[in-house]
């Protein structure tokens, strides 16, 4: 039997050690003192999905839907578990039993790490491009924000790269394996904008690799490997079947879907609004961040010292020290094009391998890796690159359904780093000679001299910003230079950085530093570079004792309202109601966080939710309260208003409509525009309003009389009981879906009518009668199957492979 050779294991064992060092060093409060990460998105998502998980921790099962945000929703993209959880299981092996979230910092550098070394990187080089893609501010500000999902489906996609290089290149079987492994993965973190991303990549790579085949007519061979990958995609994407099914069912009726109003600039069109999905667009010069962080002014708040001119100008004004040291934490510093934002830094040292790699690697690497790095630039500018951005929008499949175009830079900075790194492989194989060193100097002077001289002219700019209209005039003077501090600061930081690897790297050449000192030197001022720019955005301070219980802690309005025992109402939240969760924490909210509402629901928020909190808020604010001119509040049964945190902020609503009532009216329209105008001017407790045009068999349909009170409530089943003196149409304060839900009377089926734009109608005959509401949709119990199905494939291909690689090497052993 072979021996295990320890030369070649150490450098990996190192990287192993090195890259959990890093992980629990820059996230010590989370090891050594018993402190979690304070993430804004994921406090909101806890609170959005509370229902959920009390469920599933109750019974066992999923709920499909919860009643606790915007009156009801589907759980498809809140919280899901698909399958037999072996990709999660798979995923705490391979990032060694690390806490979530900091694990996945650890998991970007075993994934860049991974990918060069399947490049041929040698382990000790690749160590410091690991750091560098592990440390880029992008991931650090995402991590910071809340943004799991993301940075996780991020942190697989160099994995994702390097199973398809292997396969490509080396090795068909273990290539195909990693890549079903690692898509599969990345698949489980669930961002399909990330995915989207990462198709764009997968597309340029494999032209580049198509068009290198047929110049050396090989076409054969790569359009067999090709196979191989494209089994590896069907078998990952199994594993995401039910995730995938829903989440496309539900995007029709969702923001991403098509509106139906003659009113809306998207009518008839699918996707999101221009103006929402272009809300975050860099300016033209904001790209430069990924080599000079500061170069704008940093973050939209961004923390000066006390020698600053804005602090001195604060003292000058008669500011108490104290006051000023808390107002230089947050200083609008930034005076860039965006409203709210954070740079996002790639590193100095990478963007100087970067441009050398343009010049030293082989041109069908350069030209795939240099076309998506544009590519990410390109998008991420938005409206500020209309011409060509619009025309995406609009014209390349499913680019609408996705905001925030900044993320783009993620492609730009998987690219940088990677070619750079490529680059710098190929120097040391290369060895220093009069082509390698001017092309060294080329990239050298190239990002350097660019540091230098901003450092030298940073005078030239103007220094202006749109929050300056909001400023004191004393004070836009100090500010501006002290944006022109930071600007000459991190250029010449970025300019030292710069000449100190370039340094590294020459003395090596020239035989004065032994190559794996340099490669490691290199990799401990990586650290240094990113890891101090890093830290201005997540620092001990984002760190606390248990931070959901501080923030779900239930206010004095919270338990008032919770003396109410009946099993369904609602609640309103006056402050911020489309952008809070906590408030579906501990009640049935018609407001929450999410990116995904139903789309229709979202239309009632704009023409008719907006105007009615604006005029109870009025109401409030001159000391009176109408509830009865509220229609559509009412109709969403919502019973108690609440203004603050103190059991006064707390206002019953005498007028809800409670769970269900009879109309003493219906009008029949037909078109959703005629249906939501009506709607807006209904009196919801007399009246219904209903699209005749979708649902004909309204016109035989009467009105009703009688009571229906709700007797049993869960998130995914309701049961009520009816005494009908009349038969006629009853309408629910439930949000109607088309897809799942099922409703039945004395165990009959019965039809769901949609009333009123968003809730759901039943005509009930005369007598009584238990009615029941289900949801049960069919493609959860496909997908379900599928997803289980295709990961006990994946684990059998993944034990496939390990065995036939033990078996090579007893044969190489015998």
């Amino acid at each position: 039997m072979q021996k295990i050779n320890i030369q070649t294991a150490l450098p990996h064992l190192l990287a192993l050690v090195i890259f959990l060092l890093v992980t629990v060093i820059y996230f010590k409060p989370v090891f050594f003192e018993h402190k979690d990460l304070k993430q804004h998105d994921i406090q909101q998502w806890e609170g959005g999905a509370k229902e959920l998980l009390d469920y599933r921790s109750q019974t066992g099962e999923e709920a499909l839907w919860t009643n606790s945000m915007f009156g009801g929703m589907p759980a498809y993209l809140i919280t899901m578990h698909w399958g037999i959880g072996a990709l999660s299981v798979i995923q705490k092996i391979i990032t060694l039993g690390l806490p979530h979230p900091v694990r996945i910092v650890f998991l970007s550098f075993l994934s860049f790490y991974i990918l060069l070394l399947v490049y041929g990187v040698r382990p000790y080089l690749a160590i410091a491009g690991a750091i560098a893609f592990g440390l880029s501010s992008f991931d650090i500000i995402g991590l910071a924000a809340g943004h799991n999902a993301r940075i996780t489906a991020i942190a697989y996609m160099p994995l994702v790269l390097a199973g398809i290089h292997l396969t490509l290149t080396r090795s068909r079987l273990n290539g195909m394996a990693l890549t079903a492994l690692a898509l599969a993965l990345h698949l489980h973190a669930n961002h399909l904008q990330i995915t989207y991303y990462l198709i764009l990549m997968v597309f340029s790579y494999m032209m580049a690799m198509a068009i290198s085949a047929i110049r050396r007519h090989q076409v054969g061979s790569f359009v067999q490997k090709s196979t191989f990958l494209l089994a590896a995609a069907v078998l990952a994407f199994g594993t995401f079947t039910g995730s995938f099914f829903t989440t496309l069912q539900y995007s029709k009726y969702s923001m991403r879907g098509t509106s139906e109003l003659k009113v809306d600039d998207n009518a008839g069109k699918s996707g999101l609004k221009k103006d929402y999905a272009f809300q975050y667009s860099n300016g033209i010069f904001e790209p430069m961040t990924l080599m000079i962080p500061d170069i704008l002014g940093g973050s939209s708040q961004e923390a000066l010292d006390m020698d600053s001119h804005s602090a001195r100008a604060f003292l000058s004004q008669g500011a108490g020290r104290a006051q000023v040291e808390q107002q230089m934490q947050a200083m609008p510093t930034y005076w860039g094009d965006q409203t709210l934002t954070a740079p996002y830094y790639a590193g100095a040292i990478s963007c100087f391998l970067f441009v050398l790699g343009i010049f030293i690697c082989e041109r069908r690497t350069v030209v795939w890796i240099v076309a998506v790095c544009i590519l990410g630039i390109m998008l991420s500018w938005g409206s500020s690159f209309s011409s060509f951005n619009y025309l995406m929008f609009d014209y390349f499949p499913g680019y609408n359904k996705f905001r925030s175009v900044t993320f783009n830079l993620i492609m730009t900075i998987l690219g940088i780093n990677l070619l750079g790194f490529l680059g710098l492989e190929q120097l040391l194989k290369k060895g220093l000679t009069p082509v390698t060193n001017k092309k060294l100097m080329i990239s050298v002077g190239i990002t350097g001299g660019l540091a230098l001289l901003l450092t030298l002219f940073a005078s030239v700019f103007s220094y202006s910003g749109a929050v300056d209209t909001q400023l004191p005039q004393w004070l836009i003077g100090p500010l501006r230079a002290d944006r022109q501090s930071l600007l000459r600061g991190d250029s010449f930081r970025s300019f030292m950085f710069i000449l100190i690897a370039f340094g590294g790297i020459w003395f090596h050449l020239r035989g004065k530093i032994q190559r794996n000192l340099m490669a490691l030197g290199l990799a401990g001022l990586v650290l240094l570079d990113m890891w101090t720019v890093d830290k201005r955005y997540l620092n001990e301070s984002h760190f606390s004792r248990n931070p959901e219980r501080s923030f779900f802690s239930p206010t004095s309005a919270d338990q008032e309202i919770l003396k109410d025992t009946q099993k369904d109402y609602r609640v309103f939240n006056l402050v911020n109601p489309w952008n809070e969760a906590r408030t579906s924490y501990y009640h049935k909210s018609i407001g929450g966080y999410h990116g995904a509402k139903i789309r229709r629901y979202q239309d009632v928020v704009d023409h008719c939710l907006t105007a009615e909190r604006s005029r109870l808020i009025t109401d409030l604010q001159n000391r009176t309260f109408n509830p009865q001119q509220l229609g559509v509040l009412n109709m969403l049964n919502v019973k108690y208003f609440v203004a603050g945190s103190t059991k006064e902020s707390v206002i019953k609503n005498p007028e809800a409509n409670g769970n269900a009532w009879f109309v003493e009216k219906i009008i029949r329209v037909n078109s959703p525009t005629t249906e939501l105008d009506s709607l807006c001017l209904l009196d919801t407790k007399n009246v219904a309003v209903v699209d005749e045009h979708k649902f004909p068999i309204i016109n035989n349909i009467n009105i009703g009389q009688g009571t229906i009170s709700l007797e049993t409530y869960k998130p995914n089943y309701l049961k009520y009981s009816a005494e009908v003196r009349q038969g006629g149409l009853a309408v629910f304060s439930e949000i109607f879906y088309q897809d799942g839900w099922k409703a039945t009377i004395d165990d009959q089926p019965a039809q769901i009518l949609r009333a009123n734009y968003i809730l759901r109608a039943v005509a009930v005959p005369t007598g009584k009668h238990v009615i029941e509401f289900s949801f049960e949709p069919k493609i959860y119990r496909i997908g379900n199957y599928l997803t289980t199905s295709s990961s006990i494939l994946l684990l059998l291909v993944l034990l496939g492979a390990v065995g036939w690689n033990i078996k090579q090497k007893f044969k190489k052993a015998n």
